[in-house]
């Protein structure tokens, strides 16, 4: 741990990170914190100065030069986010202690999010292209007044590649490609994206297709996280075999398609109509987590754990008005509708039966944005409306014989989930150096869910059923004493109604334990404070953030009864009883810390620190435990030397300890994903990897990017995560833009 924090005070002396253009870095400098414009804050485009809250921006030179291979690795490139990864083929983000359900996906102004989004980890984000995306903002702490439910710890805004139109009767051609190689996985993608511009209409194509093997980790580390073993089937009959290269993650590769297609079409200098279609999909994923897990006499418990394809697919529609009247400026409107479809795949062991498990939601939603300016006062104001189906179908097959069987679903078939809101914000500047930002929100939210008692029927109840309604606010306000200064305070709230997963799932949340549904489950609200700053000194700037964040009525599972028993059978074993529950309160707080320095021409330092702690409590109990998503102390220290042709990056990454003791109780459950101490406790080591990375634009045309990852070659696994990382990665990519 000594170690640990000299290396964390060395490069904070040092300091913090690039993402800026090469060639004009004094502009990037001070856009790093005040110049910036940001959509996420209220659905329009407004200056950082004037946002009395934390949002990190991850552009588009960023994401080139870092070259993230999922969405996933793609915000942890911001190194405010962490990221849990339970197999290769996912990735979790953590803000502020929050994650899963309590954090909100938005990509080109709809929410991802669905009524099946659960409390334990959620890999949905790597449904985006991380190549299409042109910039991701991050929001830090309760969004809920703009974004609606779900948003209490923040929000990630994705927008993607748009469309351009020609400034002349020329038609305007573009073209994107890249190929890239990495080691560790043995990664292949291959990218492209088109742009047919003309003077009314334009036309923009991109698709990404990525395989990823194995993974391998590194060298040097915790033998703990090793693949000693691994389970196969030979001839019908479900074999051990002695893994001979250990460091290499057997069953944990994928593959994946994105697909990206948007037609913009203005026929004014006020009026434009762009429509988008995504869709992604995967191929199985085994989950890396549940196939290393064994039983008290080593032996495996799963045969089989995979997820089945994860597509993705979204329509949407989006009309922009930019024209005065006497109720708004501007006036934006979009329709979406979405179709997801996932599925759980699970066999034990030396049995013959595959559990199989399919799930759709079907996802429609419209939402309307206005603006209108007042003299000193912006008023942004809007409606929402989300509706969600959920399909929920399961059966057991015999892969022995090929015989079907009826098997219990995993969420009552066609259960819905539906929101209505209405939300307005002001902005109001009483001088040049101080401005008030106020805003409220009214949602209703309703769940339904029956259960078909011939699967269910045991079942007391038929119907799951939750109709709640909640006013949220934020009153943040905003001190600029100079250009090149901005002081914060904001203070927000935040909600959480139970969705379908919430109050209708029935499922093994992990070996000896099943999760039966809870009717009566409340909305969970949060309370957020934060204060921060930032500035620019000549080449030196600072950012700062201090946060508290509570919740009450917190959601999170605990020991239940069914029917008067404390323990059921549920695919063939013995399970005791848990459910959702309205069960305490949930604290935490942190800061977050950033610098960015040019002591001379051609170099830049930069550092980010993220630091949290949490407890969360029981009516029942005197104890308070560590939430299980509140992250260890996180950050990165980039040395960057720059031209206008080359841009070299040494960095360090480096994450801080959890003991045994101050482990959540949900991961001490899961001491298979964790290194053992030496009183043989779960916990998660400190660790910090070096790395370098290198862009080299050889042409107009040509731009070749590489780079080693973990140089040496650590083995570590970060906080909660089901799979170790990667060791050492030597990656290329080649870039071409005609």
């Amino acid at each position: 741990m000594k170690k640990f924090f000299t290396v964390c005070i060395f490069f904070m002396a040092c300091t913090l990170i690039c993402a800026q253009e090469k060639d004009n870095t004094q502009d990037s400098l001070k856009s790093f914190l005040l110049e910036e414009v940001v959509l996420s804050a209220n659905r329009w485009e407004q200056n950082m100065r004037e946002v009395s809250s934390r949002i990190s921006k991850v552009n588009s030179a960023l994401i080139k030069f870092q070259n993230p291979q999922t969405a996933a690795d793609l915000l942890g490139a911001s190194n405010q986010v962490f990221i849990q990864k339970s197999q290769m083929g996912g990735g979790s983000p953590l803000i502020r202690g929050f994650a899963t359900n309590r954090v909100l996906l938005v990509v080109d102004g709809v929410r991802m999010n669905n009524a099946i989004f659960r409390s334990g980890n959620v890999q949905n984000v790597i449904s985006l292209d991380a190549n299409s995306i042109r910039e991701s903002e991050i929001i830090f702490g309760p969004g809920s007044v703009i974004y609606g439910s779900d948003a209490i710890g923040g929000v990630m805004d994705f927008h993607t590649l748009t469309p351009r139109r020609s400034d002349s009767k020329k038609i305007l051609f573009q073209a994107n490609g890249l190929t890239r190689y990495s080691s560790a996985n043995q990664e292949y993608t291959n990218h492209i994206d088109l742009n047919l511009g003309f003077k009314k209409l334009s036309f923009l194509n991109s698709y990404t297709h990525s395989e990823f093997d194995n993974l391998r980790t590194g060298s040097h580390g915790p033998s703990d996280y090793l693949r000693p073993d691994y389970q196969t089937r030979i001839n019908g009959v479900d074999t051990l075999l002695i893994n001979s290269d250990p460091e290499l993650q057997i069953n944990s590769g994928y593959s994946q398609d994105n697909l990206l297609q948007k037609i913009l079409f203005q026929p004014g200098d006020d009026v434009s109509f762009l429509y988008s279609f995504h869709f992604s999909k995967t191929s199985n994923v085994p989950r890396y987590d549940r196939l290393i897990l064994k039983n008290d006499d080593g032996t495996f418990l799963n045969s089989e754990w995979y997820y089945g394809p994860q597509k993705w697919m979204m329509h949407s529609l989006k009309v922009s008005v930019d024209r005065t009247t006497a109720l708004w400026d501007h006036v934006q409107f979009i329709m979406a509708y979405q179709d997801y479809n996932e599925s759980r795949h699970s066999r034990s062991l030396g049995s013959s039966n595959r559990t199989n498990r399919f799930e759709n939601v079907k996802a429609v939603s419209a939402n309307i944005d206005l603006d209108k300016e007042l003299d000193k006062t912006t008023l942004y104001y809007g409606a929402e409306f989300v509706r969600n189906n959920v399909g929920s179908t399961a059966d057991n097959k015999n892969i022995s014989t090929g015989i079907h069987s009826q098997a219990t679903t995993r969420y009552p078939d066609g259960s819905t989930w539906q929101s209505l809101a209405a939300y307005a914000s002001i902005k109001h500047k009483f001088n040049e150096s101080f401005l008030l930002n106020g805003s409220t929100r009214v949602s209703n939210v309703q769940t339904d869910a029956t259960f078909d008692l011939e699967l269910f029927p045991a079942f007391p109840f038929k119907k799951a059923s939750a109709n709640n309604t909640a006013v949220n606010g934020s009153l943040g306000l905003v001190y600029t004493p100079a250009p090149e200064w901005k002081f914060y305070y904001n203070l927000g709230t935040g909600f959480r109604a139970p969705n379908v997963d919430d109050i209708g799932k029935v499922f093994d949340s992990q070996p000896g334990d099943v999760v039966v549904p809870n009717p009566e489950l409340k909305p969970e609200y949060a309370y957020s404070t934060e204060i921060g700053f930032a500035g620019q000194i000549e080449n030196f700037s600072v950012d700062f953030a201090a946060y508290y964040s509570v919740i009450d009525n917190a959601i999170a599972r605990a020991v239940s009864t069914f029917n008067g028993n404390d323990s059921i059978p549920y695919d063939g074993t013995n399970s005791r009883v848990l459910s959702q529950q309205n069960i305490g309160s949930v604290k935490v707080g942190g800061i977050q810390f950033g610098i960015n320095w040019n002591p001379i021409k051609y170099f830049q330092l930069t550092s980010n620190l993220n630091w949290q702690k949490g407890k969360e409590t029981y009516p029942d109990s005197t104890k308070t435990y560590s939430p299980t998503h509140v992250a260890p102390l996180f950050g990165a220290t980039h040395v960057i030397f720059f031209t206008s042709s080359i841009k070299v990056d040494v960095y360090a990454n480096y994450n801080g300890e959890i003991t045994f003791n101050k482990l959540a109780l949900s991961e001490r459950a899961d001491s298979h994903l964790y290194a053992k101490g030496e009183n043989g406790n779960p916990y998660a080591p400190s660790w910090w990897t070096l790395n370098l990375k290198a862009s080299f634009q050889v042409s107009e045309y040509l731009t070749v990017d590489t780079g080693v990852e973990n140089i040496l070659d650590k083995r570590y696994r970060p906080y909660s995560s089901g799979i170790t990382a990667a060791g050492r990665n030597v990656m290329i990519a080649l870039r071409v833009k005609i």
